[in-house]
């Protein structure tokens, strides 16, 4: 990439960046304060620049919450979720944003849990900026495929989303 693209690779990057911190100053008026990133690339670029922006550090639901869920018994799972991500990200400040990603562990099936409403039960009370592990299908929030297990399709109301453009975030 030469010089002159390179530039302009960046100001679209810094032009999205600044178009998602102006859209999660708006969600706070809201009624849900959901807002996701979807797009073909580049959302958790986005969401650590918008954390470092933000003077905060998103959390890595993956990481906190699977370790949490390990040591809960199997059967108490579903019903725990919600309880011990809120107890997780309770800790970080109530004036940023909640920024989560690696959503992926809540949509495990064996918690027969719905994913997306758990993250707007998050963003009733406080703005959530949250990494979408699948894609917009039309109107539809989609993860995975029709034949997978894990498979999932939402419609998106009460949920503000934001399209990442992987072209825009390269760097």
């Amino acid at each position: 990439m030469n010089g002159s693209n390179a530039t302009a690779v960046g100001a679209a990057a810094l032009t999205s960046l600044d178009a998602l911190e102006r859209l999660v100053a708006e969600i706070g008026d809201l009624q849900s304060k959901l807002l996701l990133l979807t797009g073909n690339g580049g959302k958790t670029r986005l969401l650590r620049a918008l954390a470092q922006r933000l003077n905060t550090a998103p959390f890595n639901v993956g990481a906190n919450l699977a370790h949490r869920l390990a040591a809960t018994p199997s059967s108490e799972r579903g019903f725990s979720t919600y309880e011990l991500l809120r107890e997780i990200t309770d800790s970080a400040s109530t004036d940023a944003p909640l920024l989560l990603d690696n959503l992926e562990v809540l949509f495990e099936p064996s918690l027969k849990i719905s994913p997306l409403d758990l993250i707007k039960r998050l963003a009733h009370s406080r703005r959530v900026v949250a990494v979408w592990p699948g894609e917009m299908r039309g109107d539809r929030l989609a993860y995975a495929s029709i034949e997978h297990p894990d498979h999932r399709n939402y419609n998106r109301d009460g949920v503000v989303v934001f399209e990442t453009a992987q072209s825009q975030l390269a760097t």
